[in-house]
């Protein structure tokens, strides 16, 4: 098997997205950049400053330099080289080699060859135990890396061990041995408290510059976004975040590290003022987990949630300015199965605290331990439903099982607009229209399409979304089947039985 070597720089450094076209350079040569220097004469028609707006800009500077100095030693670089296989493709093997045969059946066709790729992120000392030091990082950086090194900041090199990592928090934590006592850790701080505005400092080796310190302000708190799949909220900051980046801390004015740097929107691929860090608060737990287990547990309800307009809510049957998640699909003998939660429900309260957004429901169920029991309030209808459910612990086999996943699609309200969007011309039709289905799922094999109006459940007449949950009750109904419109004519389905 042969072995190609690429190196790429930033390829793990941060992860980019995208709004809009951008050219990214993978190959970023140290010192290339254009350097533009300022005019430093004097100007005589310039007033100096005085002595106080002086010495208030001197002290802020002076706080940064104590942070850089403080938090720097705690800040490392993480070298990666990840390998991964790629299918082999010969374009001459059906042409004859009038120079002899080649000497290798590597190269057949369907052969394999190992690609390895060189990269790098930052991060940070936040734990040492004995001679055993660990370095929180993101996934991305080193979560899939074959081997690991950790720069520290008097450029010391030590060879990393991959601790843990996860992929829905895109974190993750190695460890490297030292008897050095001098190597300091990190102060984690309380993200929960940070404020828009707050100004911090993002440390790290943005495009291979290593220990550099970039400063700006919280631009919000709480957003949302990153990679497909993640649980996380996170900082959003001016401070300037770039490739090589993701890892490394952002701080407060007291040094304290309140978020890892994990990605940045970008039109460009560089820095435009729009870096977001996961909180620290986030993490903590985590990295007891990693280091007792290897891993992230994480609590269990077993629906698949949906955020929905105001016109969805009011089909519903519920107030266009409720807030909360909808549970659109129910995983059987799942916890919110056995607890009572239906498909339909809008769930808009756990433990006695509003839900605002699926995001937020998400990361909090998550956090709940296997067998610890939590109150939902949902709303049903106009009905409002306490239920005492006891969480178990996800599991990616279980979760992704769409085979178990009721009903398997999403029920959209027939309006005006959804009945152009199916080309439905006759208004005497009544029902929701089957949307977003799911592979594998129930309403797959039912063999229900994406744009069959369903009339029916259990020979009930439904006419909004509302009614169809309703009809839809698994704690009444083991057996379950629909009358489709499609096409002009009404069919029946075979009868699914709830299990």
């Amino acid at each position: 098997m042969k072995h190609l070597t690429q190196k790429i720089l930033g390829t793990a450094a941060v992860a980019v997205f995208s709004f809009g076209l951008f050219a990214l350079s993978c190959k970023v040569n140290k010192g290339s950049a254009n350097v533009a220097f300022a005019d430093t004469k004097k100007n005589a028609s310039t007033p100096a400053l005085s002595s106080d707006p002086l010495a208030t800009t001197l002290a802020l500077q002076n706080t940064f330099r104590s942070i850089s100095s403080t938090v720097l030693p705690a800040v490392v670089e993480v070298d990666v080289t990840e390998t991964t296989k790629v299918q082999s493709y010969n374009p001459f093997k059906d042409l004859p080699f009038f120079f002899g045969f080649p000497d290798s059946d590597s190269d057949k066709e369907g052969s394999t060859r190992e690609l390895q790729q060189s990269a790098l992120g930052s991060g940070v000392i936040v734990r040492k135990t004995g001679k055993t030091v660990y370095v929180l990082t993101n996934n991305h950086v080193a979560g899939n890396a074959t081997t690991i090194k950790i720069k520290l900041n008097d450029e010391r090199e030590f060879d990393g061990k991959l601790v843990g990592a996860d992929e829905r928090m895109d974190i993750a934590l190695v460890s490297f041995e030292s008897d050095d006592k001098s190597i300091p850790v990190a102060a984690l701080g309380d993200s929960d408290a940070v404020q828009q505005g707050d100004i911090v400092l993002a440390l790290g080796s943005p495009l291979g510059y290593f220990a550099s310190v970039t400063q700006g302000i919280v631009s919000a708190t709480g957003r949302s976004g990153g990679q497909i799949g993640s649980i996380s909220d996170f900082i959003q900051t001016d401070a300037a975040i770039n490739q090589g980046n993701s890892g490394g801390p952002l701080v407060n004015i007291y040094g304290e590290v309140i978020g890892i740097n994990t990605w940045i929107a970008s039109q460009s691929g560089g820095s435009q003022g729009l870096g977001f860090s996961i909180p620290i608060n986030n993490i903590k737990t985590t990295i007891d987990q990693f280091i007792a287990n290897g891993k992230v547990s994480y609590g269990w309800l077993g629906v698949s949630l949906v955020d929905v307009s105001a016109e969805y809510k009011k089909d519903l049957g519920i107030s266009e300015t409720q807030t909360g998640a909808f549970a659109a699909e129910i995983f059987m003998n799942s916890p919110a199965m056995k607890g009572g939660i239906q498909a339909g429900d809008f769930i808009v309260a756990l433990d006695g605290h509003d839900v605002k957004t699926v995001d937020q429901l998400v990361r909090e169920v998550g956090n709940l331990q296997a067998g610890q029991t939590s109150k939902f309030t949902v709303l049903r209808g106009k009905n409002k439903i306490e239920l005492s459910i006891k969480i178990e612990e996800r599991s990616n086999e279980v979760s992704s099982d769409n085979s178990k996943l009721w009903p398997g699609f999403i029920a959209a309200p027939l309006t005006d607009t959804t009945r152009k969007s199916i080309k439905l011309t006759d208004n005497s039709v009544k029902g929701v229209i089957v949307s977003n289905i799911q592979e594998k799922s129930p309403a797959a094999a039912l063999r229900l399409q994406n744009g069959d109006v369903i009339t029916a459940v259990n020979d009930k007449k439904i006419s909004s979304v509302e009614e169809f949950y309703a009809a839809l009750d698994t704690n009444k109904n083991k057996t379950i089947w629909f009358d489709v419109y499609s096409d002009g004519h009404t069919i029946s389905t075979g009868r699914y039985k709830i299990q």
